[in-house]
């Protein structure tokens, strides 16, 4: 008779429950995966797609790099991070005034078009964008040091949940209002647009193109490989540790303020990143693509795809983005419905997203052969509540989904004393 233990009895019920998902995994598979997205990214999708539908999936690829930021903080950290809009235009509209300025300076002007068009003069805080390198550093070091401070002055006073998901909105909405209000610097609602080169390269020739559409896809890969090493390694651990037992983790010596921060501003700065190449990718930028409802947007694609997975994040964006595109073809005033009603069928079918598919068919398919085995009178429960699923992890407040890594740390800081 095929008898199942009673973690495997449980696995089904606690990917219900909290959609944490199947646990990382291992190496060889982990890079087998990403050895598969990378073969899909880079060398099927140039061989099978027309310019169009590959600069199109280009942009749903840095919806992606910011996926996998949200998948750190939110499926790892337990952040709600409902503001990455804010370090996305950071990122993009830092790339797009040094485009600005580089396109200026080849038609012999000082300042982009759209300043003499206002009678505006150039601003001073526009002229260390000329550089590509202080453009580059910019991307990465302007929403690390925001997120820093936005994160330490929050979680230091144990701000989290609900409050903290709100706190990121109002900063969202602000910052869209700001550039909004921005007509003679920043072009106002309009954004930054109509852009001709990139880093030298000129934007027109196809070939220049494709070469973009790759960094982004390499850019991509590479926030996975980065995000698997993270989760893996002794900062994951307890990075998943303060979102299950955070009182727990500051009893054993460590600041779970800095380890939440710290994932808050690799989230980050993986938005900024992808909004930087957002930009020669879309060719434009403007308060639309990084307000309130793009924020949502972003974190909806997370949900779908499985905040707590690997590669649930990039499947997650890629598809929801690809659906909107589709969708909005055909239905262009009815798209929101249809993403309200996918969301809605995640959540209460598969709430830990569409990377949990395989592993809960896996525990039906056992638990269903166990029942033939004549065993279903111990594995009748499936775990929605009150059985053994729900008995003694719930109660400790252990990780519902996996070990309990807060106990397992104070046992090993118990056995080093």
């Amino acid at each position: 008779m095929t008898t199942i233990t009673p973690a495997e009895r449980g696995t089904l019920a606690r990917i219900r429950r909290v959609g944490a998902g199947p646990d990382l995994p291992r190496p060889s598979r982990a890079f087998l995966g990403i050895g598969l997205l990378a073969l899909g990214l880079m060398v099927l999708a140039p061989m099978l797609l027309t310019d169009f539908r590959l600069n199109q999936l280009g942009r749903f690829i840095c919806y992606a790099i910011v996926a996998v930021g949200i998948g750190l903080a939110w499926g790892r950290g337990g952040m709600l991070t409902l503001g990455q809009g804010v370090f996305f235009g950071l990122g993009a509209y830092a790339m797009a005034m040094h485009m600005q300025l580089a396109d200026a300076q080849l038609q012999g002007e000082q300042a982009p078009g759209f300043m003499s068009t206002f009678g505006t003069e150039l601003p001073w805080w526009w002229e260390p964008f000329r550089s590509e390198l202080f453009t580059l550093g910019a991307v990465l070091l302007l929403p690390a040091v925001v997120a820093f401070v936005l994160g330490w002055s929050v979680f230091t006073r144990r701000v989290k949940g609900a409050y903290f998901a709100i706190l990121n909105q109002a900063l969202v909405f602000a910052f869209a209002v700001l550039l909004v209000g921005q007509q003679g610097t920043l072009n106002g609602s309009n954004g930054l647009s109509g852009f001709q080169s990139f880093l030298g390269f000129s934007l027109y020739d196809p070939v220049n193109r494709r070469t973009l559409y790759l960094l982004a896809a390499g850019v991509l890969i590479l926030m996975v490989v980065i995000a698997y090493w993270l989760m893996r390694s002794r900062f994951g651990e307890l990075l998943v540790a303060t979102r299950d037992a955070e009182e727990r983790v500051r009893f054993l010596g460590y600041d779970p303020a800095l380890i939440k921060t710290t994932a808050f501003v690799v989230a980050a700065v993986m938005a900024s990143i992808g909004g930087a190449l957002f930009v020669p990718l879309v060719g434009i930028i403007s308060p639309a693509e990084i307000g309130v409802v793009p924020s949502i947007a972003f974190v909806i694609g997370v949900a779908i795809g499985g905040r707590a997975t690997l590669f649930g994040p990039v499947i997650g964006a890629l598809a929801v983005a690809w659906v909107e595109s589709s969708l909005a073809e055909s239905f262009p005033s009815a798209w929101s419905y249809f993403q309200g009603l996918l969301l809605i069928v995640v959540i209460a079918l598969l709430p830990g997203g569409v990377a949990s598919v395989l592993r809960v068919t896996q525990v039906r398919r056992r638990r269903r052969q166990a029942d033939d085995d004549g065993g279903s009178g111990d594995l009748h429960d499936d775990g929605a509540g009150g059985g053994p699923a729900d008995g003694p992890e719930t109660a400790r407040g252990d990780s519902p989904a996996g070990p309990p890594v807060a106990a397992a740390l104070g046992s090993e800081q118990k056995g080093e004393q």
